[in-house]
């Protein structure tokens, strides 16, 4: 029988910042195993932690951005457990005052999954959050068969836990909760979010129930999901799982799984541990945070959303609901765009070439928007080219593929090289007589109504014509030469 399904989400994303949080390693990815490390991320005895100051703006930032309120003090605690990745078998977090309460997540329509866009059960729903609180991340650990292998360069990185309140209802509620909050924080430059590089990871939890007037069931958490497809996977799993067991009768005890994406299932690691199994208590090395001067330092820093950026793309650019979702779906991407357009170019011209040109060149090269060579004024360039007549949609594709690999020279001379040369439309009106001339019975067709033998003729014209000239400037000489006896294309 079907259940009801109730999710929480605990997400786990590392602050931006260039040193960990209570000392001056620096922050890294990739680098030699255990290369950035001090006494104080090693747990040594006696070393005393330093706060993070910008750790700290960042995570009020992502507070603001999300609508949460702060308290007027906010405190550090310890949470006591025995893992191999945290080596002073304590972590400093925060218990009883984290930085930001409250607060929501958006769940952009774009951000669910492609093939449940048609499906969603509450369009603008915002998921309410319960906190953020600020924290070290702990080593990483690498299983080789039977051996444990750690790193601890990852040990001290300052980490934000954003909890929401369960009121997730299904896999692609929690898959656009992921990708949507992904992208605030990106826009703020609060975090990279990069859940490839392990930036970003995800506890879910998960309880499911016959009937809403029945308590919640007991909470099963999947823990450290670090893509956002494993993410709906895990939790489709492991509805069904309960639901099979609830129907034989099996009961739920709160527990937490591991999930094993190669194998699709989940898998039993321990009963859950409580709050008071982790023994909370102040820390006595950190005094605590005033939180509203820093507050007001960081209140004019708050960037536009990604939503409110979206309908000012429609209303000022002009450009479609579509075009405005993906454009401010990444900031680099936002940027790029709103440097290149111009009051000389239509904005939905500018965004076209960007969604459907360059990021599908810079896809094949498996580069992003951030590292693209070419800046937006050769764009522009490049574009008014073709805003000019000068050059065909076509051609301007083949000088970009050119410009992607010199990005220091100059479109319209690339155009040149490449036979793409504006011709006069004195010259260009031989060629294009020329072709009626020759092509009597196609001409007498056209008369008749069948335009698209325009295209037959544009070609011919085109195959003629020396320098190679904008096809559709010869479609218009065509068209104003035959114009008295056909109905111009609509």
């Amino acid at each position: 029988m079907p259940y009801l399904v109730t999710i929480g989400l605990e997400v786990h994303a590392q602050v931006k910042t260039a040193t960990k949080m209570f000392c001056s390693c620096q922050t890294s990815f990739a680098a030699e195993p255990n290369s950035h490390t001090c006494p104080v991320c090693l747990g040594m005895p006696g070393a005393l932690p330093v706060l993070n100051r910008l750790a700290i703006e960042k995570t009020l930032l992502a507070g603001l951005m999300l609508g949460c309120s702060s308290p007027p003090i906010s405190t550090w605690d310890r949470k006591n457990y025995f893992y191999p990745d945290m080596p002073k078998n304590y972590q400093t977090t925060q218990m009883e005052l984290p930085l930001c309460l409250g607060g929501g997540v958006p769940l952009y329509t774009h951000c669910y999954p492609t093939d449940f866009r048609n499906q969603i059960a509450k369009p603008g729903k915002i998921v309410r959050l319960n906190r953020i609180h600020l924290e070290e991340d702990v080593a990483k650990s690498t299983h080789v068969g039977n051996s444990s292998l750690i790193d601890f360069n990852r040990a001290g990185t300052p980490l934000m836990e954003i909890v929401s309140e369960a009121e997730i209802d299904s896999a692609e509620e929690a898959f656009a909760y992921i990708r949507s909050l992904q992208m605030i924080l990106q826009q703020g430059d609060v975090s990279d979010a990069d859940m490839e590089k392990g930036q970003m990871r995800c506890d879910v939890n998960i309880s499911i129930r016959k009937n809403l007037t029945d308590p919640l069931g007991p909470k099963v958490e999947l823990k450290n999901l670090n893509s956002i497809s494993a993410i709906r996977r895990a939790i489709h799993f492991e509805i069904e799982r309960q639901s099979h067991d609830l129907d034989r009768g099996i009961l739920q005890i709160q527990s937490t799984r591991r999930w094993d994406d190669d194998r699709g299932e989940s898998q039993l690691m321990r009963t859950k541990e409580d709050a008071h199994d982790y023994r909370y208590f102040p820390c006595p090395d950190l005094l605590p945070i005033e939180t509203e001067p820093l507050l007001e330092k960081i209140r004019p820093l708050v960037p536009e959303l990604p939503h409110a950026m979206a309908e000012r793309y429609e209303r000022v650019f002009a450009v479609t609901t579509y075009d405005a979702l993906v454009l401010s779906s990444d900031k680099h991407l936002a940027t790029f765009f709103e440097a290149t357009v111009d009051e000389s170019l239509p904005g939905k011209k500018v965004a076209n070439f960007i969604i459907n040109t360059l990021l599908g060149s810079l896809n094949e090269r498996t580069q992003s928007i951030a590292d693209c060579p070419v800046r937006p004024a050769q764009i522009r360039a490049l574009l008014n080219l073709t805003e000019n007549g000068l050059l065909a949609a076509s051609q301007a594709k083949e000088v970009f593929v050119v410009m992607l690999d010199h990005p220091e020279r100059d479109p319209a001379a690339i155009a040149d090289e490449l036979g793409f040369k504006a011709t006069s439309t004195d010259d260009l009106l031989v060629w294009v007589d020329q072709a009626i001339t020759e092509h009597p019975s196609e001409v007498a067709a056209i008369l008749a109504g069948n335009e698209k033998l325009l295209n037959f003729l544009t070609g011919k014209v085109m195959k003629s014509a020396t320098p190679k000239p904008n096809p559709k400037q010869v479609t218009d000489l065509l068209r104003l030469r035959l114009q008295r006896e056909i109905t111009p294309q609509s």
